[in-house]
C-alpha cells in the first residue's frame, strides 16, 4: 500500500482547521518524551547487539514520522509557492522515503511491528496545514516542520550515543543526516520563525499518551510502503552547504 495526497488530513476537521500558527500548541514529536519507564531495559537479544526498549519506541518513531512527513513533503512539492519550499518538499518526501525503507527492513530482523498510521497530533499537523493557502500554507507547514525537526534531532543523538544495536545505529547515522538536511532546508525558505519554533521546541505542551501514540496496525494488514518518486535528484545524505558570509543575515 502506497500514501497518496488524497490519504492526507481526513481525520481532523472543524476546529482544528481553523488553528493558526501562532495559536496552535506543538507538543513533542511521539517518542521525544519516553514512551517507556524503563527506556534502558533490554527486550530481546539479537544477532545485532541487544534492543533496548529506547532502541524499539525510536524505530517506530522514525516511522511513524514518515508518516506525516511524508504526506506533507508532496504538498509541499504541489502547493508551494516558492521554488525553495518546493524543494524543502522534495528533501521531506525522498528523506523519509529513505528513512521508511530502511525501517521496514530492519524491523523484521529485530522483532519489531510498525505502525500503518501516523498518531493524532502527528495527523493534526497535516491537517492544519492542508487547510491554508498561498504563503500562509508555506508559513504555516516551515515552522510545524522546524520545530519538531529541532524537538527530534537530540533524541537521534541520544540514540546514536547510547545503543548496543547495530542496526539502530545505522538507522540513527542515516535520521541524523536526514533531519540536519531537513533542518537546512527550511530554514532556506525564510519563513521559518526562530523565536516561535525555539520557544515552542523546548517548552512543548503534555498530551495524552494516546494523543502521541501511532496506533497499532490491523492483524494482517501490508506494511504501508513509502516509495522514492521516481526523477527526483535530491542528496540527504549530508546538509545543504552553509551560506556564504556575503549572505545577508535575517
Amino acid at each position: 500500500m502506497r500514501i497518496t495526497r488524497s490519504m492526507v488530513g481526513t481525520v481532523f476537521v472543524g476546529g482544528a482547521l481553523t488553528l493558526t500558527i501562532a495559536a496552535l500548541a506543538y507538543p513533542a514529536m511521539l517518542g521525544v518524551e519516553n514512551t517507556s519507564s524503563t527506556p534502558d531495559r533490554i527486550i530481546a537479544n539479537t544477532p545485532y547487539g541487544p534492543l533496548t526498549e529506547a532502541d524499539r519506541d525510536f524505530v517506530v518513531k522514525v516511522r511513524a514520522a514518515g508518516l506525516w512527513e511524508y504526506p506533507l513533503g508532496l504538498m509541499a512539492m504541489e502547493r508551494g509557492t516558492t521554488k525553495e519550499m518546493k524543494e524543502a518538499g522534495e528533501h521531506l518526501v525522498v528523506g523519509h522515503a529513505r528513512l521508511d525503507e530502511t525501517c521496514r527492513k530492519i524491523a523484521p530482523e529485530l522483532g519489531i511491528t510498525l505502525p500503518n498510521q501516523a498518531s493524532p497530533q502527528q495527523e493534526q499537523f497535516v491537517a492544519t496545514v492542508d487547510a491554508e493557502q498561498g504563503k500562509q500554507f508555506d508559513t504555516t507547514a516551515a515552522n510545524i516542520m522546524r520545530i519538531t525537526h529541532g524537538q527530534i534531532f537530540p533524541v537521534v543523538a541520544k540514540i546514536r550515543a547510547s545503543t548496543k544495536n547495530t542496526l539502530v545505529r545505522a538507522l540513527a547515522d542515516q535520521a541524523n543526516d536526514t533531519v540536519l538536511d531537513h533542518i537546512t532546508v527550511l530554514e532556506k525558505t525564510e519563513m521559518v520563525n526562530f523565536d516561535q519554533v525555539n520557544f515552542q521546541q523546548t517548552s512543548p505542551p503534555k498530551l495524552p499518551k494516546e494523543q502521541v501514540t501511532p496506533p497499532p496496525p490491523q492483524p494482517g494488514a501490508p506494511v504501508v510502503a513509502l516509495t522514492e518518486p521516481p526523477g527526483l535528484d535530491v542528496n540527504t545524505s549530508s546538509p545543504t552547504p552553509a551560506p556564504t558570509a556575503s549572505s545577508t543575515v535575517r
